[in-house]
């Protein structure tokens, strides 16, 4: 049983407006179980609360680390997942508009990648 409190109706509501404003419609997410080093140096991985939604080919989890701490990541494979360039936040808003901002730049790059070949 983890320690980590499960994301707030007010959590729930921020991920879900944000992904509306991102993608012009709703966007539905899954709440799942994810199993994370909460600390770079740990051990032992922690079973944390976490949104889990897809778009087009990327996949995206938004986990909850800690009281008002989050951790999110974007992938497309098991050998093409990304990271936001931070372990941690320590504001949901900030996580998840990082997390699709650096998605949008990612996909962007390799769209231009593409069009090169």
């Amino acid at each position: 049983m983890s320690s980590i409190p499960d994301f707030t109706d007010t959590e729930n509501k921020l991920v879900q407006d944000t992904l509306r404003e991102r993608y012009g419609k709703d966007i539905e997410t899954n709440l799942v179980d994810v199993e994370l080093r909460v600390f770079p140096d740990d051990r032992e991985l922690t079973e944390c609360p976490a949104h889990y939604w897809e778009q087009d080919d990327c996949h995206f989890i938004l986990a909850k680390t800690g009281d008002s701490e989050y951790f999110s990541q974007f992938f497309y494979s098991n050998r093409e997942q990304f990271g936001t360039g931070r372990e941690r936040y320590d504001d949901l808003f900030n996580c998840i508009i990082t997390l699709l901002q650096v998605q949008a730049d990612h996909e962007r790059d390799r769209k231009m990648d593409e069009d090169k070949t």
